[in-house]
């Protein structure tokens, strides 16, 4: 279970307070140094005590209700399970993340840690690993979305639709899934988040507004030729980079959930219904309001957004008024990734100008009346450049 003098990095280990115990540089830090990455955090694991490492170390703060941790430097120190370097590595979510690095330079690992690492599978440490948290269950689906190269095993699919079987999911706390979907929003493959999940069948109940949208077709041939979970994912990949924009993709299409099933393949009206469904969800992860509200504009409004170019003057107006400045560039970033259509800088330039537009002092404080003046005013300066373009 280790492997003698390896040193992917030797300076990863200095600098760690003195505290009379052994210390190990665990987990994701160590698979990163191993696969050439920089490592984005550090987390350290120690033996002993929680409360013997702060009396070692005064200005270590200690934080976590279900498993103590302290944060020293803003580094995370742990002590090791069962104050057993083994026994830790086993408890740990995945055979990719059952590393340890000693100062020496020596590596501890899970049985199959290298070998996982080596053919680039996502397997539990052990086969308990979901169950004893099931927020493991959405790690997955973010490692899968941040190596997108990698394939999740069987075994860990087999957890994750037991634990979803047994309900187990209900036990997470909204902060800790909220969490892991804003990390799986900055990664590289955005989209292969919601794939594990539907693959785990573990789209219930945190994301129960795309729970069997695999097998609802995303429209009409020749538009759609997939089914609205892997057009959700692809639109999601398209917008990589982009978190905003991959969040408003993981939403725009929720309102064809809700389509009659007489009426598919097609999803007339989608749009309208699936802003209630996107602020439905977002409160129940509880993200960031910016964030939900970016969801719901994307359902309303993305297949307007499509047609830009044709709009009328008004409809332009009001659908620009609900963006504002700083929810357009994610928006237009989405509708290129989902029709093809470039449209940043017509929005870019009729937001600029229906901003420009002041409402004069003898029609300010009218109640409505000052908002639907103003609007007139947007509107005609918009179609003003539309004659002179």
């Amino acid at each position: 279970m280790t492997k003698e003098n390896a040193r992917p990095d030797a300076a990863a280990g200095n600098n760690l307070p003195c505290t009379g115990t052994e210390e190990f540089i665990v987990g994701g830090a160590v698979r990163d140094l191993l696969l050439g990455r920089t490592p984005r955090e550090t987390d350290v694991a120690f033996t002993g005590t929680v409360e013997g490492f702060i009396c070692r170390n005064p200005s270590a703060r200690k934080a976590g209700n279900d498993f103590p941790i302290c944060i020293l430097g803003g580094v995370e120190f742990a002590p090791l399970r069962d104050g057993n370097i083994f026994t830790d590595l086993l408890k740990r979510d995945f055979t990719m993340n059952a590393l340890a690095l000693e100062q020496t330079g020596r590596i501890f690992a899970h049985p199959h840690a290298f070998e996982d690492l080596r053919n680039k599978v996502i397997r539990t440490a052990s086969t308990t690993s979901l169950h004893d948290d099931p927020v493991r269950v959405f790690r997955a689906a973010r490692f899968a979305a941040t190596f997108a190269d990698f394939t999740i095993h069987e075994d860990t699919l087999g957890q994750m639709r037991a634990v979803a079987a047994e309900g187990r999911l209900l036990s997470a706390t909204p902060e800790r899934v909220c969490g892991e979907i804003l990390k799986a929003l900055e990664t590289p493959a955005p989209g292969q988040f919601l794939r594990v999940l539907a693959q785990g069948q573990c789209l219930s109940p945190w994301f129960a507004e795309l729970a069997g949208a695999d097998t609802i077709p995303a429209g009409p041939l020749p538009y759609h030729r997939e089914n609205v979970l892997e057009h959700t994912a692809q639109v999601m990949d398209r917008c990589a980079g982009n978190p905003a924009a991959a969040y408003m993709a993981l939403c725009h299409d929720l309102g064809k959930m809700l389509t009659p099933a007489d009426m598919l393949p097609r999803h007339h009206g989608h749009d309208a219904t699936g802003e209630e469904a996107a602020t439905r969800l977002g409160i129940r992860l509880k993200l960031p309001g910016k964030l939900i509200r970016a969801g719901a504009l994307a359902a309303r409004h993305h297949m307007k957004g499509a047609n830009y170019k044709a709009l009328r003057p008004g409809t332009r107006v009001d659908m620009l008024s609900a963006l504002g400045s700083s929810q357009l560039p994610a928006f237009a970033a989405l509708v290129l990734a989902d029709s093809g259509e470039a449209v940043t800088r017509r929005m870019e330039h009729d937001m600029k100008t229906i901003l420009a537009v002041r409402l004069p002092d003898h029609l300010h404080n009218l109640g409505p009346e000052s908002g639907a003046r103003l609007r007139e005013l947007r509107c005609a300066a918009l179609l003003r450049h539309d004659q002179i373009a």
